[in-house]
C-alpha cells in the first residue's frame, strides 16, 4: 500500500528541500487509521495536516509538504494541526478527514467554541519553567485533560540553570499525579534531546504545551534542530512577573531528529476544565482511594461526618491544598459538562453552569 500511495503522490507534491522522503509509519500511521479506509480509495494518498491558516490548510505527505485544496463544502476550521487525511494526488483535494485517535481541546469562554489543542497526539509535554510561572493548579489543568484524552502527560521543566532549587521543583511536580513523569531541560542544550528520546522516536508525536515564555519555542528549535537562519522565533520574559509575550501564535507539525514529530502550540494562560471526570480520578487518584473509607458513598469531602478524605487532611496525610484543588476543579468539571434531559428521543442537552 505504502509503494502505490508514493507512487501516486508523486505528480502533486512539492518537495521540501529540508525533509527527506518518510514513510507512513514514521509519520505516524497505524492500524487505528488504515482500518478506516474504504472500497474504492486505493488511489488517494493519505497524509497529515501540518499548518491550518484561515485561508489555507497544509500537509506534510511521504515527500514533502503541500498545500491542500479545499471543497467549497469544507473550511479550514474542520481540520486540526496532527489530522490524518485523505488527498486526491493529482488535485491536491482533500477528500475527507479520518477518525482521530486522540482529542485535546478546551473549553472558550463567552460561548464560543471549544477550542481544538491537538489531535493525534502520543504524550503531552507540559513545559513550565523554574520559576514563579510553576503553578501547581494550572499544571493539575493540564493534566486533567490529558489524562482525559489518552495522551501519556510529562512535565517539562526548563530553565534549570536560572535557578539553585531546581530539585524541589522536581518534587513539586512528581506530588502531582501518580507516576508521573517529570524531567528537568536546558532547552538551549542539546542534550535535552536525549531527555526526551523516549517519548519521540520514530512515529510517535509529542506536543508542547505552557505558558508564553517557558521555553517551548526554544526546546522547538533544540528537538528539531533548527539552523539559526530558520529558527522560530522566542522572547525574553518580564523579569517583574516570570511571564512571558506569543512567540507562537499557530500550531504547526515540524520533525524531530530523532524521528517523531512535535506541535508546538501557542501559550495559554487560561484552561477551562469541562467532560473530564475520567482524567481527574486518574489526576487525584489518592483522593478516590481515600474515598472508599468515606461514611458516605455520595460524600463530597466537605461537611459530612466520618469523612476519610477530610481526615486525612486534617492529619496531614493528604495536603490540604491539593484538596482545596480537587473541590475546585470538580466543581468546575460539573459545572462545565453539558449533560442530557428529557424523554428518549427528545433529549435537550444543557451546560449546569449555564442558564437555561
Amino acid at each position: 500500500m505504502q509503494q502505490r500511495h508514493s507512487a501516486a503522490i508523486q505528480a502533486g507534491v512539492t518537495i521540501s528541500s529540508d525533509q527527506s522522503a518518510v514513510s507512513l509509519a514514521s509519520l505516524g500511521w497505524s492500524a487505528f487509521y488504515h482500518e478506516q479506509l474504504e472500497h474504492g480509495e486505493a488511489g488517494l494518498s493519505p497524509m497529515r495536516i501540518g499548518s491550518v491558516h484561515r485561508d489555507r490548510v497544509t500537509a506534510v505527505s511521504l515527500l514533502g509538504p503541500v498545500r491542500l485544496r479545499l471543497s467549497s463544502q469544507s473550511n479550514t476550521t474542520d481540520f486540526a494541526v496532527g489530522d490524518w487525511i485523505l488527498v486526491d494526488p493529482e488535485t491536491r483535494m482533500l477528500v475527507r478527514r479520518l477518525n482521530r485517535r486522540m482529542l485535546l481541546q478546551r473549553q472558550s469562554e463567552g460561548g464560543r467554541p471549544t477550542q481544538l489543542i491537538a489531535v493525534n497526539v502520543d504524550t503531552l509535554l507540559i513545559v513550565t519553567s523554574c520559576n514563579d510561572d510553576f503553578n501547581p493548579a494550572r499544571l493539575e489543568r493540564y493534566l486533567a485533560l490529558a489524562n482525559e484524552a489518552g495522551a501519556t502527560p510529562v512535565i517539562v521543566l526548563t530553565k534549570i540553570d536560572q535557578t539553585a532549587d531546581a530539585v524541589s521543583y522536581h518534587r513539586q511536580g512528581e506530588a502531582l499525579q501518580l507516576g508521573l513523569n517529570v524531567v528537568m531541560v536546558n532547552a538551549k542544550a542539546p542534550e535535552a534531546t536525549l531527555t526526551l528520546a523516549s517519548w519521540c522516536g520514530p512515529g510517535q508525536t509529542v506536543a508542547l504545551v505552557g505558558s508564553s515564555g517557558v521555553g517551548k519555542s526554544t526546546l522547538l528549535n533544540t528537538l528539531s534542530k533548527t539552523s539559526p537562519e530558520d529558527a522560530h522565533p522566542t522572547a525574553p520574559i518580564r523579569e517583574a512577573d516570570a511571564k512571558g509575550r506569543h512567540t507562537t501564535t499557530s500550531r504547526s507539525l515540524h520533525a524531530i531528529a530523532g524521528g517523531g514529530w512535535v506541535i508546538d502550540t501557542p501559550g495559554m494562560r487560561t484552561l477551562h476544565v469541562s467532560d473530564a471526570t475520567a482524567g481527574l480520578d486518574i489526576l487525584f487518584a489518592e483522593i478516590v482511594s481515600l474515598a472508599s473509607g468515606c461514611r458516605f458513598r455520595d460524600c463530597t469531602h466537605d461537611h459530612e461526618p466520618g469523612c476519610a478524605v477530610q481526615s486525612a487532611a486534617a492529619d496531614g496525610t493528604l495536603d490540604p491544598a491539593r484538596l482545596g484543588r480537587w473541590r475546585k476543579l470538580t466543581a468546575e468539571n460539573l459545572s462545565n459538562t453539558p449533560i442530557q434531559s428529557g424523554p428518549r428521543g427528545n433529549k435537550i442537552t444543557r451546560t449546569p453552569g449555564k442558564g437555561r
